[in-house]
């Protein structure tokens, strides 16, 4: 504007100057006095008003111009790229990128910053149910916030994109940016379970080669049987006695489930042999002399007159059964190791005990990882080796490494968990919802469902497993199929179609998952926990379905 100004002022200054120095016509008479002729005066005048009106014009027009300039000015720089006038296609195109770029970051930030707000309230929603927030862990919180400082750098990543080399839409892309240094606080949420295997506390178990302790257990299924048969393992090398697999006449047909031979080459000496091994030992005429039952009520042993028959139909001779405490099933006792050799070692060859699966017995130091026996294996009953390379053939084909295996128990179950305070069914919905939020903290793509439940149910289920509008599938093991060839060594064996390879192979996959959801209450849940627990595969995130948890409807008794 000062330059406008005086360019104004100068031109001004001239007019006035040219005006001021005006000489008179040429053809006037010299020494005639202007002011005597009106001719002459009009004249003059006439002049004089035509120079006032022509610089009264052109001082208009110069205003106008000066007024309207900027204005022209600006209008050109708002509707036009001016550096497009002065500059290459190339630099143009090159301000348009960047421009679309940080319009783009910044909805994409303020997208981030949505869920950001959306995972916080949950956050503080989750901690809500619990009456207490001491009840709450530790490492919930922890990686609820850690997750928010990881979309929080996501954020910061999103808005400094445009002004960074290389593709947008890679850099935009990629929506879960991992920042795993957090200052040395970076963690897995479901990370192993450190089990301490060195810390173990155990005992040698060399049993004298000629005396010898049946295994009777008869309470429930194979879970059941399994847990007994572990019990009993530890009783042998308490009582330095060969264990005896039940025979598979009056038990399950172990021999298809369990490799026997793996438990004496753990041990590195024969401490099991089947009952047919036994039977040649004995010439087939085999007496048992001392039948112990660790329960005396509500029936000796747990054994009722048709598992006596089977077992006499076995070639077996007995004497009766005696209890050597008044011990009940339904409230059992905490027994220690000096109880059990107190009332059941013995010096005759062949000795009984039955039922141990309800026994209380230094249930820490039975229940640790690895058991109580000491050995060189990771545990010593678990599936045979064609059932496991099976299961590893199932997850290659169907799951990948990371997955969780669900144990969703449907059954005759809400009859049993309803007797129970609180109730362990939880009505589809619910379990749903219990069931996303462990997919949520495991981060897995896919779950494994082993279950008994209907078509009606596991579809329903299917349908309300969803997480960041992405259902997260259900996969269970197919029907048989030729071309399919991940089970080709169990017919190749002989092992199809039986139901209790069936559940073997079922715990084998649950028990080799990233996480597991089980059912409170099921012993074959808690088969798959000490499977987890003694591999060395148990997460910090396995846990009961709905664990902590009341099912928001109960239906009434009978």
């Amino acid at each position: 504007m000062d330059r406008d100004s005086y360019d104004e002022d100068d031109d001004r200054q001239n007019l006035i100057h040219q005006n001021d120095t005006k000489q008179l016509p040429h053809h006037l008479p010299t020494g005639t006095n202007s002011t005597s002729s009106p001719r002459s005066t009009f004249h003059i005048d006439d002049i004089e008003s035509q120079i006032r009106r022509r610089f009264k014009l052109n001082l208009n027009k110069r205003y106008l111009i000066a007024v309207l300039l900027p204005l022209l000015i600006i209008v050109i720089y708002f509707s036009t790229d001016i550096r497009s006038l002065f500059s290459s296609n190339i630099s143009s195109l090159r301000f348009d990128s960047v421009t679309d770029r940080m319009k783009e970051s910044e909805l994409r930030a303020l997208y981030l910053l949505n869920q950001q707000h959306s995972s916080l309230l949950s956050l503080w929603n989750r901690t809500s149910v619990y009456n207490n927030i001491s009840s709450v862990q530790f490492d919930d919180i922890k990686d609820g916030l850690l997750k928010q400082i990881s979309l929080n750098k996501n954020i910061q990543h999103v808005l400094l994109s445009p002004y960074r080399t290389g593709n947008l839409s890679a850099e935009l892309g990629n929506s879960n940016v991992s920042d795993t240094s957090f200052g040395g606080y970076g963690f897995d949420r479901c990370r192993k379970v450190d089990q301490r295997f060195s810390e173990r506390k155990t005992i040698e178990w060399k049993p004298q080669s000629n005396k010898f302790l049946l295994a009777i257990c008869a309470s429930g299924q194979m879970s059941n049987h399994l847990i007994c048969l572990e019990k009993h393992i530890f009783f042998a090398a308490l009582l330095n006695r060969v264990l005896v697999i039940p025979s598979s006449k009056f038990d399950y047909q172990y021999s298809r489930v369990l490799d026997i031979e793996h438990i004496n080459s753990c041990l590195g000496r024969e401490v099991v042999i089947s009952f047919e091994k036994f039977m040649e030992t004995k010439k087939n005429h085999p007496h048992i002399d001392k039948f112990s039952c660790y329960f005396s009520s509500p029936q000796l042993c747990y054994l009722d007159d048709e598992h006596v028959k089977k077992l006499k139909g076995l070639g077996l001779s007995m004497g009766k059964l005696e209890a050597p405490w008044k011990e009940d099933v339904m409230k059992p006792s905490k027994k220690t190791v000096q109880d059990v050799e107190a009332k059941f070692k013995s010096d005759v060859d062949v000795i009984a005990i039955g039922d141990v699966f309800y026994a209380d017995l230094e249930s820490e130091w039975v229940m640790q990882p690895g058991g109580p026996i000491a050995h060189k294996c990771r545990t010593l009953i678990e599936p045979s080796n064609l059932i496991l390379l099976t299961a590893e053939r199932f997850i290659q084909t169907f799951l990948g490494k990371n997955y969780i295996a669900l144990h969703f128990r449907r059954h005759g179950f809400q009859k049993f968990c309803n007797a129970k305070k609180p109730s362990c069914f939880y009505p589809i919905p619910q379990a749903a919802d219990c069931i996303t939020r462990v997919v949520e903290r495991a981060n897995t793509p896919v779950i494994y469902l082993s279950t008994d439940a209907a078509e009606s149910e596991t579809g329903l289920l299917q349908s309300l497993i969803v997480l960041d509008g992405k259902t997260v599938p259900l996969v269970k093991r197919p029907p048989r199929d030729s071309a399919e060839k991940w089970d080709a060594l169990l017919y190749r064996h002989g092992l199809e179609e039986d139901p209790q390879v069936d559940a073997m192979l079922d715990k084998t996959i649950c028990a080799i998952a990233s996480v597991f959801i089980g059912a409170s209450g099921s012993t074959f849940t808690e088969d798959i926990l000490r499977l987890r627990k003694d591999w060395g595969s148990a997460s910090l995130c396995d846990e009961y379905l709905c664990q902590g948890e009341e099912p928001n409807f109960i239906a009434g008794d009978e």
